[in-house]
């Protein structure tokens, strides 16, 4: 498998890239009510956002589209090899204009897909990001006990069918098109820290 990543992963021979993943970490975060943003609080002797970081710095990918807005993510914590930070001046319109800038910055790499997940979602582990890019398919979607979740990858046949406005993702694509999905098993969780609460469940 590990071959067959380095091929979806790496660099194409036109100088374009095969997949690009996409950290969505944007948005406000409105609903928790700790003393900070939630990708900035405290998660298992770090952060959320920084765990996030680290799984899928670890996956191996070329390129790592991360897409900020409302918090102030430490520079320390994006400053990776490989990863570009590009900010969404309208990331308070919601998700679906998240995903369009990223979708713009991977149409500038020449991406063939990108494989999309959320920056409150930490225990979505490195080997399941590997597991989606390794899809084939218009779109593969990450499972967890047969439930669908994240990360989700896009191949470019697909874009044009993403919305662009909305607190919306891939998601009513997903409803739509069933017949272009293929789902991939998943160890891990992809849920979301959205309250106090959840942080403190899986913390």
């Amino acid at each position: 498998m590990a071959s067959f990543l380095a091929k979806v992963l790496g660099r194409r021979h036109d100088d374009g890239v095969a997949t690009v993943a996409v950290v969505l970490a944007a948005g406000a975060g409105s609903r928790f009510q700790g003393d900070t943003h939630k990708l900035l609080a405290p998660f298992r002797s770090t952060t959320v956002i920084d765990v996030v970081l680290d799984n899928v710095e670890r996956a191996g990918f070329d390129h790592v589209i991360v897409v900020t807005g409302a918090a102030d993510i430490p520079s320390d914590l994006l400053d990776r090899p490989g990863f570009q930070v590009v900010p969404n001046p309208r990331w308070a319109d919601g998700q679906a204009t998240s995903l369009q800038t990223a979708l713009a910055a991977a149409d500038a790499l020449g991406a063939d897909a990108v494989v999309v997940g959320l920056g409150d979602q930490p225990l979505v582990t490195t080997e399941c990001w590997q597991r989606v890019a390794a899809g084939r398919g218009p779109i593969t979607v990450a499972t967890y006990d047969g439930e669908r979740g994240n990360p989700v990858r896009l191949e470019r046949s697909v874009w044009p069918m993403l919305p662009s406005e909305g607190d919306v993702g891939a998601r009513h694509v997903l409803g739509q098109h069933p017949e272009l999905i293929s789902e991939v098993a998943c160890e891990g969780s992809s849920a979301d820290i959205d309250t106090q609460e959840d942080l403190d469940q899986w913390n």
